[in-house]
């Protein structure tokens, strides 16, 4: 073919394209560059048509506050507190569902779907109900063992313990589901091989499973670190970041400032801020992982 007809026929390809990439690129990218320019003004709810730029004003302000390292300390414990237990419970289920011999393993894996595929709104307010201190089955069913009452949404560290117990019911199916794919990718040949060389279930599990495996675990890990980071919903309904901002992370501060208090302005700085520390740690997290050397 004529390399001027080949590039004709790109450039037709991608003129295509541009209408939906030109639209793509305006729903992402204009919103993300307007809020950027809101945070260097005093736009908020009292100066909604009247607001000026003030410069690194509001950036000082927030980096100069304790609330601020609150919130990154809080945002930090949410996210590690809820990543680390979602992929040690998912991949040991995972484990146990990749053995041949379980029956109704299909069943299993079926129930095990249920909490990801509920509506994950409707689980929060039913397990908002459940952590109740009068009437929340939690403390009725430690009432059995003789355990009196917890206000569990009441005090810092129960709060704490509720968020990421109920977290962790929310997402763990999606966990098994993907580590329980990539166990299944693995080479059978290759644990039958070790079985005839006498290998015990540890030394396969240390030897093929475990490296094989990493780059998965990599993976979903940091996908897992920056979706919980943003996850919304479960502090906002049960403890609205309380006690005070006891258990408040970035993203659940943010729109209360936005919507709450009418300062789109700090609201604004802050996503800017949870952006770029998040960005930082998920590359790093890619780095130590290699998962992009396993990509490429």
């Amino acid at each position: 073919m004529d390399p001027l007809q080949n590039l004709n026929r790109v450039l037709t390809q991608y003129l295509y394209l541009l209408p939906i990439i030109a639209i793509a690129l305006f729903l992402f990218l204009y919103p993300v560059a307007y809020a950027i320019y809101i945070s260097f003004t005093n736009f908020n709810l009292y100066h909604l048509f009247r607001y000026t730029f003030i410069g690194l004003k509001v950036y000082e302000q927030i980096l100069s506050s304790g609330t601020f390292y609150t919130l990154l300390l809080n945002t930090v414990i949410w996210t590690v507190g809820s990543l680390v237990p979602m992929v040690v419970v998912g991949f040991l289920l995972a484990l146990i569902l990749n053995q041949r011999d379980i029956r109704g393993r299909n069943v299993f894996f079926t129930l095990l779907l249920v909490p990801w595929a509920f509506p994950a709104y409707i689980s929060l307010v039913i397990w908002s109900g459940m952590w109740n201190y009068e009437y929340g089955i939690v403390n009725k069913f430690l009432g059995l063992f003789g355990v009196p009452p917890i206000n569990w949404l009441t005090f810092t560290n129960t709060a704490w313990a509720a968020l990421i117990l109920t977290n962790l019911w929310l997402s763990f199916p999606y966990y098994t589901a993907v580590f329980l794919s990539s166990l299944q990718s693995i080479p059978s040949e290759l644990y039958d091989i070790a079985t005839v060389d006498g290998a015990s279930a540890w030394q396969k599990f240390t030897r093929i499973t475990l490296p094989l495996m990493r780059s998965a675990i990599a993976f979903v890990s940091v996908g897992g670190f920056v979706f919980t980071w943003n996850n919304f919903y479960p502090i906002y309904i049960l403890t609205g970041g309380g006690p005070g901002i006891s258990t408040d992370i970035l993203i659940v501060y943010t729109y209360q400032e936005a919507f709450s208090y009418g300062y789109y302005n700090i609201a604004a700085a802050y996503s800017v801020i949870s952006t770029i520390i998040l960005a930082i740690m998920a590359l790093m997290m890619l780095r130590v992982g290699r998962v992009l050397e396993v990509i490429t």
